[in-house]
């Protein structure tokens, strides 16, 4: 990691687990509760009124009359509230990528054929499920997509106990995998417990030090969704962008691309109706579908069921590999965007590297697709250790509707950083950092997508192998981080806290263990203004970098509108 603007915080040992982290101490706020939606009365005449006069209409016309139209629609009429369904807690999935590889020969149209790896290629999931206030750990297993289980973490109690009402107390257990040899995609499922979803988080990470691919890459094994945006590939010539979408639903999912570039929105055939079957992964080369194009950006949609979607990036410049990493979907289109854990090289060595043909993009730099009718006016901000640090092109920037557009982080100080942007449009946003700074040695690349703010329990877990930070930003206001340790023996060790103060980056240094035990990740919560996190991860005497996004965290039982209609 580059030393300048921001040095690596090793925080001061607290019992067996890592310390505090040095920062601007910050006052704990308590999270936002939560608050019932208010359902306003309606005067009965009115309503009985409104039953009346559907009631003739049902009888005038024949047709069907949806509930909104049983109330009075004068100007006076009062709006009501869409009433609200408890939905049970479901299992966790979390879907892992398969190792990254070599495209064999040039594929023609959209579907691969990819040859071996390289012979010193590894790829390793790491994963944890910490037990529920019970004290008993979820039913829970690392399997392939297909086949039996890699890894039966616990078995569980079978079947769902009922909900209750008392507050989740901390877990003192877990259920591990530490490094784990994966040679495809791979599934982490965890069962719900009491009405509420498992907390449980798994990651991949790739190394290679040989061949076309060699670099690292990692990523979070991501919950499945039916909508996904996906922000930073690149097709251009010696660039090769390969979707994967997974489905580990038993039902078909049917997917459509919407690809957004440089220029405007792609209308490519063949980029709808594709069906991933049950259980399947599927492999498309964007060239095949947007070829040429430095900047793009994809939607990926779902009916049916749900799928996880990443892209595998790499770099070749003639014969010399120039990185490779998983793009992953960040946060959906928002006026406000963040994206922590940016480590930036030194900027007279990239000024000098970007400066060859063929090098452009090789440096930082900050992607952001704006999918509506209108143009965004998106202003930019870094914020490092020693606070907020001014972009040279001044950080406020206009991005044209329907396009990708980048902007370049060059003339940044070497550190790690939190990228806060925002506009009066929504836009998605995925940040670029590289590694390496000669043309003729083989370089690595990053991408951040942009992240949701932390809340009260998120399960990281760090890759075995590696030089590995723990990196927050809060960019409005002080917060307070906890992170507790989670060991390979399956202990949760004793937590340590940093005080972030606002506008500022933190790094804290993962120990390679904790109490005589391998660490295999953290339990991290967050109080005050919002936080941010991801991990950084790099390989001592190689060009190698990766960022990992923190998930989500596990939500219990949920409530959601319910809506009448026709």
């Amino acid at each position: 990691m580059p030393k300048g603007e921001n040095d690596t915080t090793n925080p001061a040992p607290a019992g067996p687990a890592a310390g505090t982290a040095d920062a601007k101490p910050a006052d704990a706020k308590p999270a936002d509760a939560g608050t019932r939606p208010r359902v306003r009365r309606v005067p009965r005449g009115g309503v009985i009124g409104g039953v009346l006069s559907a009631v003739a209409l049902v009888a005038a016309g024949g047709g069907l009359v949806s509930a909104a139209s049983l109330a009075p629609q004068s100007p006076a009429s009062r709006h009501l509230e869409a009433p609200v369904a408890s939905v049970p807690a479901g299992s966790s999935v979390g879907v892992c990528p398969g190792p990254a590889r070599l495209l064999e020969g040039t594929p023609v149209g959209t579907d691969p054929q990819f040859s071996p790896e390289s012979d010193t290629a590894k790829t390793a999931v790491s994963a944890a499920v910490l037990a529920a206030g019970t004290g008993d750990i979820p039913g829970s297993r690392l399997a392939p997509l297909k086949g039996d289980a890699l890894v039966e973490i616990a078995k569980g109690t079978g079947g769902s106990q009922a909900p209750s009402a008392a507050p989740r107390t901390p877990a003192l257990l877990a259920g591990v995998v530490s490094g784990r040899a994966v040679d495809g995609v791979s599934v982490l499922r965890a069962d719900a417990q009491g009405n509420h979803q498992p907390a449980a988080g798994a990651v991949v990470s790739y190394a290679a030090e040989d061949g076309d691919l060699q670099g690292s890459a990692a990523a979070a094994c991501q919950q499945p969704g039916n909508d996904l945006w996906l922000v930073g590939a690149n097709t251009a010539l010696g660039r090769t962008a390969v979707l994967n979408l997974t489905n580990a639903s038993t039902t078909p999912a049917t997917v459509s691309l919407d690809l957004f570039g440089a220029e405007g929105q792609i209308q490519a055939p063949g980029s709808r109706g594709l069906l991933v079957a049950p259980g399947t992964t599927r492999s498309i080369v964007l060239a095949g579908l947007a070829p040429g194009q430095e900047r793009l950006g994809v939607r990926v949609r779902s009916t049916g069921g749900p799928v996880a979607a990443v892209i595998q990036q790499s770099v070749l410049r003639g014969l010399t590999p120039g990185g490779v990493d998983f793009i992953t979907p960040g946060t959906a289109p928002s006026v406000r965007q963040v994206i922590p854990g940016l480590d930036i090289q030194d900027a007279s060595d990239l000024a000098a590297l970007t400066a060859k043909p063929g090098f452009a993009d090789a440096g930082p730099a900050l992607q952001i697709a704006v999918p509506g009718a209108a143009d965004a006016v998106v202003e930019i901000k870094l914020y490092g250790r020693g606070g907020q640090r001014a972009l040279p092109g001044g950080g406020v920037v206009t991005a044209k509707a329907g396009t990708v557009t980048e902007v370049s982080l060059a003339g940044v100080p070497a550190g790690t950083y939190t990228v806060a942007a925002s506009s009066d449009v929504s836009f998605a946003a995925t940040a670029r950092v590289t590694r390496g700074v000669k043309a003729e040695d083989p370089a690595d690349i990053a991408y951040s997508a942009a992240a949701a703010r932390l809340g009260s329990q998120h399960v990281v877990p760090v890759p075995r192998t590696g030089d590995r930070q723990l990196v927050f930003g809060a960019p409005e206001g002080d917060a307070r981080i906890s992170y507790t340790p989670i060991t390979a023996d399956g202990k949760i060790r004793t937590a340590a806290t940093a005080d972030i103060a606002g506008g500022t980056t933190v790094s804290v240094s993962v120990p390679a263990d904790v109490g005589g035990s391998p660490l295999v990740g953290y339990v991290v919560a967050a109080s005050g203004d919002p936080a941010y996190a991801a991990v950084l991860l790099s390989r001592e005497g190689r060009q190698d970098i990766s960022t990992v996004a923190v998930a989500p965290e596990a939500a219990g039982q949920q409530q959601v509108p319910v809506t009448l209609g026709y």
